[in-house]
């Protein structure tokens, strides 16, 4: 996890289709709770804990009213609610192993995150609230998602990454593997990679995917900071990313006639591709210089960690899901996820613990 901490959630599913959506879910069974709790209405419970209506409406309403705007049908927005109360109930899940484990995040801790994001974008703290509240994200709820993203990395480097081993032997594997071809000359770009994928292959999920694309170049193209528009775009868009170093003769076919000779800042025009629509950013350009070993293997570790990471991570997420009760309330019991039955889990006693606390 980038030591940024941006704001943004990851996507770990293909987006979900769900039935229509009530605001304010019939609570069925669910323990009494806080009147406001009960006024707002559950759209989940995890353990011991719930996940509110308002909640889902919170994350997801600037991207709502987003693709409203460009014409989005009503089941690509049930897409998004549903996705976005699936990223809530992972929240839910690490909050309860960060209780376990004491990892909780001060509040100056988040202070020092948020003041980093802000430096790193060339913003104050006063330009980075304007900016964040402009695009409809109350602040308080945007400094809490990076509570939840520091916790998250807490246990990410506590209870997943002890888990990740590489050794010389597959480091020296790879580079053989991704550097025995490597060109003789030539330049190379580093680019930064916005995608905004298709939540449904029909042509109205398509137009809503670009049009979110054509304002977040237009942003760029204004020269908004990259991280601040894909964070805010929507969320964690999937492949959204820093691409870093790439040789021009490497580029895939449908970058390299968008890109070749760009000089550093120059914005792509909206690519539709069959995964999604892509806007590409240069950062830099330079001659290319072969490397060896010694000058990648840091690069190459970063990387196989960085993917090993990620599956143990997807791991310890299916355990945790295994272990605790999981229900999903009202609407939201037809959004559970394949396998589970009639929206809700259970796989081991309330007492158990699945992260070894």
């Amino acid at each position: 996890m980038a030591n940024r901490f941006p704001v943004r959630e990851s996507f770990q599913a293909a987006p979900r289709r769900v039935a229509a959506f009530a605001l304010v879910l019939a609570l069925g069974a669910a323990p009494a709770l806080a009147d406001d709790a009960v006024i707002d209405g559950i759209a989940a419970q995890v353990g011991s804990d719930i996940v509110l209506v308002s909640e889902v409406r919170n994350l997801i309403g600037p991207m709502e009213g987003k693709l409203r705007e460009a014409g989005a049908p009503e089941n690509e927005i049930e897409a998004l609610r549903a996705d976005a109360l699936e990223r809530l109930i992972e929240r839910a899940l690490i909050r309860q192993v960060v209780r376990r484990a004491e990892l909780e995040a001060t509040d100056l801790e988040v202070d020092n995150a948020i003041g980093t994001i802000a430096r790193e974008n060339g913003l104050s703290q006063a330009q980075l609230v304007a900016t964040v509240e402009g695009e409809g994200l109350p602040y308080d709820v945007y400094r809490e998602r990076i509570r939840g993203e520091i916790e998250q990395s807490k246990v990410l480097n506590g209870m997943v990454a002890a888990k990740v081993r590489l050794e010389e032997a597959e480091l020296r594997a790879a580079y053989h593997e991704q550097y025995q071809d490597q060109p003789k000359g030539g330049d190379e770009v580093r680019l930064r990679h916005l995608l905004v994928a298709f939540t449904a292959e029909t042509p109205e999920a398509k137009r809503a995917a670009c049009t979110t694309a054509e304002r977040a170049r237009a942003r760029l193209v204004a020269g908004e900071p990259f991280d601040v528009v894909v964070s805010q775009i929507n969320e964690k868009v999937p492949g959204s990313a820093d691409l870093g170093w790439i040789h021009e003769g490497r580029l895939a076919s449908w970058m390299s006639g968008k890109v070749g000779g760009a000089q550093p800042g120059a914005v792509t025009e909206v690519i539709e591709t069959d995964f999604g629509c892509n806007v590409l950013q240069v950062i830099d350009r330079r001659p290319y210089q072969p490397k060896s070993f010694e000058e990648v293997k840091g690069e190459l570790h970063e990387r196989m960690f960085a993917e090993r990471m990620q599956k143990e991570y997807l791991k310890f997420m299916d355990k945790l899901r295994e272990q605790t009760y999981i229900e999903r309330k009202g609407i939201f019991a037809q959004t559970a996820p394949v396998g589970s039955a009639g929206g809700s889990g259970w796989s081991s006693g309330p007492d158990d613990d699945p992260s070894g606390f």
